[in-house]
Parts: C-alpha cells; sequence; structure tokens
C-alpha cells in the first residue's frame, strides 16, 4: 500500500488532524530524532517552527528531508497543511491559521513565533490538536499553549536531560503553566505523538486538569486570529 493510501485509510480514523511543534537552540537536532522515529503512514498534518536567522539561505527543510519518511515542505503563505506532511514555517515568520485552514504567513521580530501558530490552530482544530515544545531559550509557545488547552487539546514538551545544554527554558516556561500533559525525553517524543494520533484508545490517556488559567479560544467564525502576543 502507499503512504498516501494508508495516510487517506486511516485518517477517518485519527484523533487529532495537526501537530504544531515550536524549538530553537537544540531544535535542529531535536526535530531530527523526532521526525526519523515517525512512521511513514503517519496521517496527521505537522507544522512547525525552528528559530533561525532569516538573512541566510534557507535549507532546513532539504535537512529534515533527509531525516524524515514523510515528505518535509517549506510552509507557503495561503496553503492548507496536508495530511502526513511536514511543513516547515519559514524563517522569520509568524502562522496564523483561517477559518478554512489556510495559513497567512507574516513577518516577525524577536523570540515569540509559535504562540499565534498555537493559538489559531487551537481555534481551528480544538481538542483534535497537538502542541509540542521542543529545547530552546526564553519562552516561545508559553502563551500558546494556554490557548491550545483551553481548547481541549494535548501539550507536549521535551525533558531537560534530552535538551541541549542551557537550552531547556523553553519547556520549562510551558511546563510552569500547568498546560502540558507529558513531559518526555526526545526518543519518547515521537512515540508519543505517534500513539496518540494513530493508536485507537491512546487519545483518551492522562492529561493533565485544566488549570484555570488556561484561555480557551472559541471556533473560528471567519474573523482573523490576532497574535498571541504583543511586541
Amino acid at each position: 500500500m502507499s503512504v498516501s493510501a494508508t495516510v487517506q485509510s486511516t485518517a477517518a480514523e485519527r484523533a487529532f488532524d495537526m501537530v504544531c511543534l515550536t524549538a530553537s537552540l537544540g531544535g535542529v537536532f531535536a526535530y531530527g530524532r523526532l521526525l526519523s522515529a515517525l512512521p511513514p503512514s503517519f496521517p496527521a498534518a505537522i507544522v512547525l517552527v525552528q528559530h533561525r536567522s532569516a538573512e541566510l539561505p534557507d535549507n532546513f527543510p532539504t535537512v529534515l528531508n533527509r531525516h524524515s519518511a514523510l515528505p518535509v515542505v517549506a510552509l507557503a503563505d495561503g496553503h492548507v497543511p496536508a495530511a502526513g506532511t511536514v511543513h516547515v514555517v519559514p524563517a522569520g515568520q509568524e502562522t496564523v491559521f483561517g477559518p478554512d485552514g489556510a495559513v497567512t504567513l507574516r513577518p516577525k521580530k524577536g523570540h515569540r513565533l509559535a504562540d499565534a501558530m498555537f493559538t489559531s490552530a487551537a481555534a481551528l482544530h480544538g481538542p483534535r490538536l497537538i502542541a509540542g515544545v521542543l529545547s530552546g531559550r526564553l519562552d516561545d509557545g508559553t502563551a500558546g499553549v494556554r490557548h491550545v488547552k483551553g481548547a481541549g487539546g494535548r501539550v507536549l514538551a521535551q525533558d531537560e536531560s534530552t535538551c541541549q545544554a542551557h537550552a531547556y527554558q523553553m519547556p520549562a516556561s510551558a511546563i510552569a503553566t500547568g498546560c502540558v500533559d507529558f513531559v518526555l525525553p526526545l526518543p519518547v517524543l515521537a512515540d508519543a505523538i505517534t500513539a496518540l494520533v494513530m493508536a485507537p484508545g491512546a487519545a483518551s490517556m492522562m492529561r493533565t486538569a485544566l488549570p484555570p488559567w488556561a484561555q480557551a479560544v472559541p471556533p473560528r467564525t471567519g474573523t482573523p486570529m490576532v497574535s498571541a502576543e504583543t511586541g
């Protein structure tokens, strides 16, 4: 059976439609390890942010393609992420999902490149979204995971022992919100994502209680989503 046929046959059965990930320092290694462990039949769309310079030629999708059984493509403005495909957000860009699932890319300065992606994806997919915060400094993703949790989605974070040295700040900041369901070492993250998406009944596994500061996001009604943070 072809990869596309496998994806189509499992799409109606999967528990999650999209996986959104963010990483910074140490993210190149983390993404390579994670993608190399995902099966070619993985049926959900994957959208990932990697902090990197927008001033240099961007070969990051090419690098990830060497590690992934899934196709890896650069995310393009106006496109709807496809099932069974890894979509890389261009360097220095912020991604916002519209009510029809199409993305808007816009230039973004600073280190918070994933919060609007998490927030708008939560509004679009609700409980059928997985968000993950991987190795990196500062706090990208922290505001966004509150919306993911508030919308009923699942949140994962990379544990300190497998983050690059001095690059646990991003996962730690997300964990401090109380909105992270699983904190896992890098080799286990891919297995957890695969199980949640593909294993019958896995989506009902243990999850953290909804903290009072998790921010519920109403379903999309056609109004463009604003950024999850300012500045």
